[in-house]
């Protein structure tokens, strides 16, 4: 059987993209029978070549959030990569789709149902972007994270599989407290706060912490990826740290394998609300402080107001960071009753076989081989 997956831009599509195929290889897949499509320039080009996948890229870019005259080119880009997709849906003859989103969403489901391959949705946020809310109506089945997605996609396509946390993120669970802290040359006794801003880092996030570290490492020790768009501010401002205080910070531009143990060494997170937190925060039983992205990116208030409403978050905002940071962080570290109570609401949100559950919606999805990418659809297509 030989799946296509359209996932790009961001991590947090990015990475349970990756999740359902290592499942699906447990399934019998193996990685020549998995074709990625992606965006040029994007995540997607180093993390899905990393994972050993074969890639191909197509012109795209964003058309929400940016000026008129990009948004026309890029249209324009993603017009014409319908034609592009369609080359290589005819070439691989995949039995089945997997999308999550990214600027190549639409052209390649415009293309996989031209050529008649159903079309299986995953959602990371509770509420679709753009790209995927064009996908909706040509998916024969959308996964979600949460239920809360019912309200904003049809009910009788949705099934709930959770988030799909990556096998090595998940693996640093087996981990004893101490022995993730030793990863990062940090303390046990001492309260640590986990602190980044997704995939591409959080301007806003890194310099108010920046601006009260002094304060807060007084008392208590700090993971920090920033992200690589702030990492020479974040690093020089890490030099001039006192060395008694920067013996308990640990700032880096990313991190890849061990993202896992910076959450199990962890007591609490900060972070923006994208869709990684609504499953790896869970995973760890892991309170959070969350900073969503309003403007063009009102899923994270969504993502946020539903961790939120379990119980497992608190919010603040960007133009209220620099005052409230930390406090915000003082209360909730050093109160053990508030810290617990969080920490059980997020772990009841977990779904540790989301991966499997996501696998298994693929499979029941995939058409037999000799109808993979038919003929007529073909004819259709160069019509």
């Amino acid at each position: 059987m030989r799946v296509l997956v359209c996932a790009g831009g961001t991590g947090g599509g990015i990475y349970p993209a990756l999740a359902a195929v290592k499942a699906l290889q447990a399934h019998g897949i193996v990685d020549e029978n998995v074709l990625w499509l992606g965006t040029k320039g994007e995540m997607e080009e180093t993390l899905v070549t990393r994972a050993g996948l074969r890639l191909e890229t197509i012109s795209g870019g964003p058309i929400v959030g940016v000026p008129w005259s990009m948004r026309a080119r890029n249209a324009l880009k993603l017009a014409r990569g319908i034609g592009a997709a369609s080359d290589h849906v005819r070439r691989f003859r995949p039995n089945v789709m997997l999308m999550t989103g990214g600027y190549v969403a639409v052209p390649v489901a415009v293309a996989a149902r031209r050529h008649q391959i159903p079309i299986v949705i995953y959602l990371p946020d509770v509420e679709p972007g753009s790209s995927i809310r064009f996908a909706v109506p040509l998916a024969r089945r959308i996964a979600c994270t949460t239920d809360g997605s019912r309200a904003y996609v049809p009910a009788e396509k949705v099934v709930v599989t959770g988030y799909p946390v990556r096998p090595d993120i998940r693996a640093a669970r087996q981990l004893t407290k101490e022995q993730a802290l030793a990863r990062f040359d940090l303390v046990p006794g001492r309260p640590t706060l986990f602190v980044f801003g997704g995939s591409r880092g959080a301007r806003t996030i890194n310099r108010a912490l920046m601006a009260v570290l002094p304060q807060l490492l007084a008392d208590i020790q700090v993971i920090h990826v920033s992200g690589t768009l702030t990492w020479p501010e974040v690093e020089a401002n890490a030099a001039t740290l006192p060395a008694g205080l920067r013996a308990y910070y640990r700032p880096y531009p990313y991190l890849h394998d061990d993202m896992g143990p910076a959450f199990r060494a962890a007591d609490l997170v900060l972070a923006r609300a994208g869709a990684s937190m609504l499953g790896e925060c869970p995973a760890f039983g892991l309170p959070s402080i969350l900073v969503p992205l309003t403007f063009a990116w009102r899923y994270q208030k969504v993502n946020a107001d539903y961790l939120t409403a379990h119980g497992a978050a608190v919010q603040l905002t960007d133009e209220t960071l620099a005052d409230s940071l930390q406090p915000t962080v003082r209360k909730l570290l050093f109160d053990s009753k508030k810290l617990a109570l969080m920490s059980t609401a997020a772990a009841t949100l977990d779904k540790p076989d989301a991966a499997t559950e996501l696998a298994r919606v693929i499979l029941a999805e995939a058409t037999p081989d000799d109808k993979a990418a038919s003929p007529l659809a073909q004819e259709e297509t160069s019509c």
